[in-house]
């Protein structure tokens, strides 16, 4: 065995060494938010694809490779370092694909438009919502079920671009009014969260921010 002194040259440091490709909070150009913004890009060529040909598998597969991109954009902001532009960014490519996709096939008769409304409505609503309590200081944090929510309405406009399903109304219909129910249930929960988070930070009083508990994701 060395009888070798430990020398402030040989000790190995108890701390870790933090990343070099982790991202600051003000960061921009991140790869997280490349891949969102290309999601964003890539809006209007799923609506062509679905005018042009509605359900096909060409458009399933491009439609699905877009869902997945915004899983593959969350994990790269949690592993290199989440932002404030991300958190802005990731749940906007999520409407604006979904609304996109749903309101051109209630273009193409593919899905009834009553449904399709109800999910923009709530989806603008709790943007400005949150926009508003946000400025007021009030922070609503995101929850797990509004994840489930944007998977069903990805598995719904999924399941309506699939050829083998394009025929089976019963099905796309259910597909579609659940996802209909989850979105509108989650934006209760966040109604009833954001009257929370307002009355706790009354009783805190001024100046003290309302710790999120449910996680710090920007998905609602």
């Amino acid at each position: 065995m060395s009888n070798r002194a430990v020398t402030p040259d040989t000790a190995v440091p108890d701390v870790p060494v933090s990343r070099a490709t982790t991202f600051g909070p003000s960061a921009l150009l991140t790869p997280a938010n490349g891949i969102t913004v290309l999601r964003l890009l890539a809006t209007p060529v799923v609506i062509a694809l679905i005018m042009l040909w509605g359900a096909s598998w060409f458009t399933f597969v491009f439609g699905g490779l877009l869902a997945m991109s915004d899983g593959v954009d969350g994990w790269l902001a949690r592993k290199q370092g989440t932002t404030r532009s991300g958190a802005f960014l990731d749940p906007l490519a999520d409407k604006v694909v979904v609304l996109g996709a749903l309101f051109a096939l209630v273009a193409k008769g593919i899905v009834w438009w009553v449904p399709a409304v109800i999910i923009a409505v709530r989806e603008v609503t709790m943007s400005v919502y949150r926009s508003v309590v946000g400025r007021r200081g009030v922070s609503i944090p995101a929850r797990t079920t509004a994840k489930v929510k944007t998977l069903a309405q990805d598995l719904a406009i999924g399941l309506c671009l699939a050829p083998p399903l394009a025929t089976h109304k019963v099905v796309l219909s259910t597909a579609i009014w659940v996802a209909t129910a989850l979105t509108v249930f989650t934006g209760g929960q966040y109604f009833l969260d954001g009257r929370r988070s307002a009355r706790q930070r009354v009783a805190d009083g001024p100046g003290i921010s309302v710790r999120p508990v449910d996680g710090s994701s920007s998905a609602a």
